[in-house]
Parts: C-alpha cells; structure tokens; sequence
C-alpha cells in the first residue's frame, strides 16, 4: 500500500510533494542512502539470525541485533519506507508510513504477548534490557531512572 500511494503521489498526480520545493534533493538522497543501508543491514541481520542458525532447543534470541533492538525485521522495514519517503517527500506516502509504524507497533505487541506466555521470565528480563524499538545511546544507558548520571 506505502508503495503504491508513495509512486502515485510522487511520479504522477504529485499532489502532496510539495515539501520537495524545499529540501533540495542533494540532501534528501545522500540520507535516503544511509536509511536505505541501514534498512538492509538491520533486516538481513535479524533474518540471519532468526533463519540462518538450527536451535536445538527454542529460547530468547538476544544476540546481535537483537541485543540492540527487540524488533529489527520490522525496524528494518520502517527504515526502508522511510528512505523511500525522503527521496520524494509526499505526505500521502508519509500518512501511510504513519499507520505502518502503528501496524508493525500493534503487531510486534502482540507477538510479545506470545513470547512473554511462552518463555515467561526469561523474556520479559530481555524486554527490561532492549528497547523495543530505537537503540539505547550511550546517554541513556549511563542515566540512572531517577534521572542522575551513574559514576
């Protein structure tokens, strides 16, 4: 859907890119790279790790990727629409990519829900140490929940 809208919108009726006026495109594409790589990179890298290796018993995944983020197939694919948002700017595309980021948001809750039922406190630690969705910075993770900074 994301793809069709975002064609549509940017190549034929170009109705909402009107925010492309602004942002010249020799900056919109070198970011749009870097989102485009890090999409891949960070989708491959979940998916290699999820479908590339034989467990011989089902447990949490928390190595890799996913002892940055908890979800980074669907990180990945967030990145992706994005990159392709920020080559044509339209805000029919970016209102789609909105409800997609709710979709994945709602979907990856849900799974949890399964995976917090069948694998009890040995996932719901790992959901206290990754974040669900952004890595944590070297800020956050010297911060204290009181909010002072740790020695």
């Amino acid at each position: 859907m994301f793809l069709a809208v975002w064609i549509v919108d940017s190549f034929i009726i170009t109705y909402s890119t009107f925010l492309n006026n602004y942002v010249p495109i020799y900056i919109r594409v070198p970011i749009a790279i870097v989102f485009l790589f890090l999409s891949g990179y960070v989708a491959k890298t979940g998916l290699d790790i999820v479908f590339g290796e034989t467990r011989e018993t089902p447990g949490v995944v928390s190595k890799g990727i996913f002892g940055v983020v908890r979800h980074p197939i669907y990180l990945g694919s967030i990145l992706f629409y994005l990159a392709l948002l920020l080559l044509s700017i339209s805000i029919s595309a970016a209102i789609v990519w909105l409800i997609i980021i709710g979709f994945y948001h709602y979907l990856a809750l849900y799974e949890e829900k399964l995976l917090v039922k069948k694998f009890g406190t040995e996932y719901t630690e790992y959901m206290k140490k990754v974040p669900m969705w952004l890595p944590k910075t070297r800020i956050n993770t010297n911060r204290t929940r009181t909010g002072t900074i740790k020695n």
